[in-house]
C-alpha cells in the first residue's frame, strides 16, 4: 500500500477541525462565520480525501454526519440509569401542591425550569472522549441503538476535548423544527404517503429509519438537558450541569431559568404559555426540577418517576367554528384527502380557515357532518385539525360526507385497497399527479433523464407540452428552446438525455411508471419473472400474487394499473416512440434456489447488506429473524442472540470464510 503523503494527512486533519468549528458556530452558537456554499466545499474536499484514502477516516470525522450504510435492524442498549418518565401537572395549584410535597421532605432548595421540547428522549454515551453510542428511551430500561442515526445530527459533538470527560453519558431530546416538519410532510404528500401527525412523531419515525442517509436528509435537531452521575465531575446542581454541558459543546436550551421559589416558577410558566407559538420548534410544557443534586437524592423516586421533578403541561388551544363544507384534494401520488372548509377562527396566533380531516374513516369515526359546529385544534401547534363535534349544537340540517367515486380532477374512477384508509386515483394521466409522476419517471433509478428537474417539469405542464410520460418523447428542439431559461444548447442536451433513456432496461421503465406499491425491488422481481412489458401487463392478479415477495396487495395494485385504458394508451405511445419494452439484463440462474439466509455479527469482506444482496442475486432469500424456515445462519464477529437461537433450532451455521466459499462456488 503506497504511503499517504504527509501534506494529505495534514490537510485532512485541518479540514476536520475547520468543519467541526463551523458546525459548532452554526448549530450550537447560532453565529455562522461562513456561507453554506463555503461549508459545502470544505465538506466536499474532506469526503474526496477520505474516499481516496479510506484509512484517514476517523470515528469523529464530520463526514459521518451525511449518513452511512443502511442497517438491517437495531441492536438494543440497556440504560446505565433508567430513563424514567415525569408526572404531569396542568395548573398553578398543582405546581404548588408539588412544592408542598417537596418541602415536607427537604428544605433550602431552588428550582430550574426548562422548556419541555416535544421530541424523543435519547441517551448519548462517550468513551475515550469520542461519541460511542446513542440510544432511544425504549421502555425506560432498554432502548434501541440508534448511533448511526444520531451521528447525522449536526449539533452532536463527535469528540469532547475536556480530558475530565473521557467517558460519560448525557441525555436530551431529539426534535424537528416546525419548518422541517412541514417540508417532510410536503414530501410525503407528494409521494402519496401518510403524513406525520406532529413533529414528535416525525422525529421518532426518523430515528427508527434503517437508512442513516435518509435520516440525515430529515435534519433532526437536539437539546441536551441531563448529565448522568454529575457529582462524579464536581457538578452540584442542575443549573451547573447545564452550564457544564454547554462548555463541553452540547446544545443546551438557552431559555432554561434558575428560580428561587414556586411562585417564580409559576410566573415563568405563564409567560411561556403565550410565548411558545413564536418558537421555531414545538413546546408542550415546562419541566420543573429541584436544582440541588443533594436535595434530589433526598427526595428520591417513586416506582416510575422522580419526586424532584414534574412536567407542567400547557393546555392545547381549541376553538369551535362551523364546518361549511368538505372539499377533496388530490395529492401528487393520487391520494384523495378530505379538507374541512371552516368559518374563519383565531387559533394559536393564526386565522384558521381550513383543516385536515385525514380520510373517510376518520370522518366516520368522529361522526363529522357538513354544517356541524366542530372543535378545531392545532396538531403539534402546526397543522389545524378537526378533533371533535359539538353535537349538542346540531340542528338536524347537517349532511353526511361520502368520498367521491370519481377523481375530482380527472373524473376517472377511484380505488381503495383492502387494508388502506386512503382512497386513490390511479389514472397515470391525472393532472394532479403529473408533476410528481414526471419527476419520478425522470429520476436516476428510473429513466435517468438528467436535467428534467422541478422547474422544467412545471413549465412543460403549464405550457401543455406534456400530459403524460409518452409526451416527453414527442418534444422538439423548438418546444424546449422557447421555454424560460432554456437556450438551444440546454434544449439539445435535454433531448439527448430523453433519447438516451429509450435504451434503459425494462426494470427502469417498470419502476419509472410509478405503480402503487412497486418500488425498485418489486420492479426487479417483475422483470426477472417476465421478459417484456406485454407479459407483465398481461399477468393476472392471481398469478402475480403467487410470486415470492409480491403477495395479494401489491398484485392488485399492479393488475389494476395495467387494466386501465389510459395505461394501455401510454404504453403503446412509449413503444411507438422507440422506448425499450424488453428485458436486457441476463437473469442470473437461481443457483441458491430459494434458500433462506440470516446474517448476524460483523463481517470483514462485505457488510451484512452487501452479503444479502449477493444472496438475492443468486436466487436466495434473506430473513431478519431465525425461524424454522431458515436454511443458513452466517456468523461474523460478535454475533447476537440470533446465533444462540440458530444453535437452539439446529440450523446450519456458516462462518464468513464458509459463506464466501459457498457463493464463489455457486457464482
Amino acid at each position: 500500500m503506497p504511503k499517504i503523503p504527509d501534506k494529505i494527512k495534514t490537510k485532512a486533519e485541518k479540514l476536520r477541525e475547520q468543519i467541526e468549528y463551523h458546525n459548532r458556530k452554526y448549530y450550537v452558537d447560532a453565529a455562522p462565520e461562513i456561507s453554506d456554499y463555503e461549508y459545502d466545499m470544505l465538506m466536499k474536499e474532506l469526503i474526496s480525501i477520505e474516499e481516496k484514502y479510506p484509512e484517514l477516516k476517523t470515528p469523529d470525522s464530520p463526514t459521518v454526519r451525511v449518513g452511512g450504510e443502511a442497517l438491517k435492524e437495531f441492536k438494543t442498549v440497556t440504560h446505565s440509569v433508567p430513563m424514567l418518565s415525569l408526572d404531569n401537572t396542568y395548573s398553578p395549584d398543582e405546581l404548588r401542591e408539588f412544592d408542598v410535597r417537596v418541602a415536607k421532605i427537604t428544605d433550602r432548595y431552588t428550582y430550574t425550569v426548562e422548556l419541555k421540547i416535544d421530541g424523543v428522549a435519547i441517551a448519548l454515551i462517550y468513551k475515550n472522549n469520542l461519541f460511542k453510542t446513542g440510544a432511544t428511551r425504549g421502555d425506560g430500561t432498554v432502548g434501541d441503538d440508534v448511533t448511526a442515526n444520531i451521528k447525522t445530527i449536526r449539533q452532536l459533538p463527535l469528540k469532547i476535548l475536556d480530558k475530565n470527560f473521557s467517558g460519560f453519558e448525557v441525555r436530551g431530546e431529539v426534535y424537528l423544527s416546525k419548518k422541517q416538519f412541514q417540508a417532510i410532510n410536503e414530501e410525503k404528500e407528494e409521494k402519496g404517503e401518510q403524513l406525520f401527525a406532529n413533529p414528535r412523531n416525525a422525529a421518532a419515525g426518523s430515528l427508527k429509519l434503517l437508512d442513516p442517509k435518509i435520516v440525515a436528509s430529515r435534519k433532526l435537531n437536539m437539546f441536551i438537558y441531563m448529565l448522568i452521575n454529575p457529582v462524579k465531575y464536581g457538578v452540584k446542581s442542575q443549573w451547573e450541569a447545564l452550564q457544564k454541558m454547554k462548555e463541553l459543546g452540547f446544545t443546551v436550551n438557552t431559555d432554561a431559568k434558575h428560580l428561587n421559589n414556586i411562585e417564580e416558577v409559576i410566573e415563568y410558566c405563564n409567560q411561556w404559555e403565550t410565548k411558545k407559538e413564536n418558537l421555531p420548534y414545538v413546546v408542550d410544557g415546562m419541566v420543573v426540577k429541584v436544582n440541588e443534586f443533594d436535595k434530589q437524592e433526598i427526595l428520591g423516586f417513586t416506582g416510575k418517576s422522580p419526586r424532584w421533578a414534574i412536567a407542567y403541561k400547557f393546555k392545547a388551544e381549541q376553538a369551535i367554528t362551523k364546518l361549511k363544507d368538505i372539499t377533496v384534494q388530490v395529492g401528487r401520488q393520487g391520494t384523495l384527502t378530505p379538507v374541512a372548509e371552516l368559518e374563519p377562527v383565531h387559533l394559536s396566533g393564526t386565522m384558521v380557515k381550513r383543516a385536515t380531516l385525514h380520510n373517510e374513516d376518520e370522518i366516520e369515526k368522529k361522526d363529522i357532518r357538513i354544517g356541524d359546529m366542530v372543535i378545531v385544534e392545532k396538531a403539534g401547534e402546526i397543522i389545524p385539525e378537526v378533533v371533535g363535534v359539538a353535537k349538542d349544537k346540531r340542528t338536524g340540517k347537517e349532511k353526511k360526507f361520502k368520498m367521491p367515486d370519481e377523481c375530482p380532477v380527472c373524473g376517472q374512477a377511484t380505488v381503495r385497497y383492502e387494508g388502506e384508509a386512503a382512497t386513490r386515483c390511479i389514472n397515470l394521466k391525472c393532472r394532479a399527479q403529473l408533476e410528481g409522476a414526471l419527476l419520478h419517471f425522470a429520476s436516476r433509478d428510473a429513466m435517468d433523464i438528467e436535467g428534467l428537474g422541478y422547474a422544467l417539469v412545471q413549465q412543460l405542464i403549464s405550457t401543455k407540452l406534456v400530459s403524460d410520460y409518452a409526451d416527453l418523447y414527442k418534444l422538439s428542439i423548438f418546444d424546449l428552446a422557447n421555454l424560460e431559461r432554456m437556450g438551444q444548447k440546454s434544449a439539445d442536451n435535454i433531448l439527448k438525455e430523453i433519447e438516451a433513456s429509450k435504451e434503459k432496461d425494462l426494470v427502469n421503465l417498470v419502476y419509472g411508471l410509478g405503480i402503487r406499491n412497486v418500488g425498485e425491488r418489486t420492479a426487479e422481481i417483475l422483470t426477472e419473472k417476465y421478459a417484456d412489458m406485454d407479459q407483465i401487463a398481461g399477468a393476472t392478479e392471481e398469478e402475480l400474487s403467487k410470486i415470492h415477495e409480491i403477495g395479494p396487495v401489491v398484485a392488485k395494485s399492479i393488475a389494476d394499473f395495467f387494466k386501465r385504458k389510459e395505461t394501455k394508451e401510454v404504453l403503446k405511445e412509449l413503444s411507438d416512440s422507440g422506448v425499450n419494452m424488453k428485458r436486457k439484463k441476463k437473469v442470473i440462474k437461481n443457483v441458491l434456489d430459494g434458500k433462506i439466509f440470516v446474517f448476524t455479527g460483523e463481517m470483514e469482506k462485505y457488510s451484512r447488506g452487501e452479503a444479502g444482496n449477493i444472496v438475492k442475486t443468486l436466487g436466495g432469500r434473506v430473513s431478519a429473524a431465525v425461524t424454522k424456515e431458515v436454511d443458513f445462519v452466517v456468523v461474523g464477529a460478535e454475533p447476537g442472540s440470533k446465533y444462540d437461537k440458530a444453535i437452539k433450532l439446529g440450523k446450519t451455521i456458516l462462518n464468513e470464510k464458509e459463506f464466501l466459499r459457498m457463493i464463489t462456488a455457486k457464482a
